[in-house]
């Protein structure tokens, strides 16, 4: 498995990049190559400071990199060597087999873009994000890469979010729903409804439409919405998370006797704490373009890097990007003949 990694488009430096990388090497993960995008003065003082000496180990120098303030579209033609360029570039030409970056989602997503190309019949691509409930986990796709959607981009991201369910998660046959307001089949608007219309049409064990306290109770495996909605989802859902364990840990230190029975309760907590810690699924796979492409937080450290690199290494070995390809296809014949079939009864 060769990988290439952005170091430049984290908060805290190339060298926590590294020691993710260092990590991912030492963790047995099918690494074949890693290739180290950004300056390479500060890639080689990172490697020092890390002790890094491994073979598999590749520096690929970028005189440029983007910030968080760069506007995508515009940053990638003025910073043509810029180290997201240069790393997914990497995979265009074959030279690495998957991307993880820690930069502007934006920037990371028009690199994709307009260096991979998306996969044949696939409109838009997608982040998709997985999420922890108490008994497994969910696909929130798009969870924040396309504010504005068609009816179609939601069928793809069903069709792609149970692909991704299924082939990494291990789901053998993923429950996708639709994100609405109700789970009446008439509730929603225009783009829920005619999403609602599509999924029906394809082959996916689609459930119809959920709402939002349908996410944490286990019956869906896959929820697809637009990505304002989504991110918002996300967003909320993290800072939840924050705010109960704060919340908690201020309760059970207010007096000696809840100290106690929270010293008794200790493994209970750190049990839940690791099932909720946001760096084992720190890498969040940008579906639907010709190549693997993982963004993980720009605010992470190296344990959060080295996740990041084993989903991606995850997404080469379960084949996703074919399988995306094989099964879109025939989702859009299918949706292709039932619009004709329709058209043709209606001008009979």
């Amino acid at each position: 498995m060769r990988i290439a990694v952005d170091v430049m488009g984290g908060d805290h430096g190339c060298g926590v990049v590294v020691e993710g990388a260092k990590r991912a090497l030492e963790a047995g993960i099918n690494i074949s190559a890693l290739h180290l995008v950004g300056q390479e003065n500060e890639i080689h003082a990172a490697l020092a400071q890390t002790g890094l000496r491994d073979r598999r180990v590749h520096v690929v120098h970028a005189s440029e990199f983007l910030t968080m303030d760069d506007k995508p579209a515009s940053a990638l033609r003025k910073k043509r060597d810029c180290s997201i360029a240069r790393a997914v570039g990497l995979v265009h030409d074959g030279k690495a087999d998957a991307v993880v970056s820690l930069g502007n989602t934006g920037g990371i997503f028009a690199a994709a873009t307009f260096k991979l190309g998306r996969i044949p019949g696939v409109d838009r691509g997608g982040i998709a994000t997985v999420i922890p409930t108490p008994d497994r986990q969910f696909v929130l796709l798009d969870s924040g890469a396309n504010i504005e959607c068609k009816p179609v981009h939601l069928a793809h991201y069903a069709v792609m979010g149970s692909i991704y369910a299924r082939e990494v998660l291990g789901y053998q046959s993923p429950r996708v729903g639709i994100l609405s307001i109700g789970t009446e089949d008439t509730k929603g608007n225009e783009l829920t409804l005619e999403a609602f219309r599509l999924c029906k049409q394809i082959e996916i064990h689609f459930i119809g439409n959920i709402e939002g306290h349908d996410l944490f109770k286990g019956g869906v495996d896959v929820a697809v919405c637009d990505g304002f909605v989504g991110n918002i989802v996300l967003k909320t859902c993290e800072s939840l998370a924050a705010a109960i364990f704060s919340m908690l840990k201020s309760e059970l230190t207010k007096n000696p006797k809840r100290q106690l029975g929270a010293l008794l309760l200790r493994n209970a907590f750190h049990s839940i704490k690791r099932r909720l810690d946001p760096e084992l699924r720190s890498g969040a796979p940008l579906l639907g373009f010709n190549g693997p492409v993982i963004k993980t937080h720009g605010s992470a450290r190296g344990r959060a890097v080295m996740n990041a690199i084993r989903i991606a290494a995850e997404s080469v070995e379960h084949h996703v990007n074919e399988i995306i390809s094989r099964e879109i296809a025939r989702a859009n014949e299918r949706m292709a003949a039932v619009e004709s079939a329709v058209t043709t009864t209606v001008t009979a």
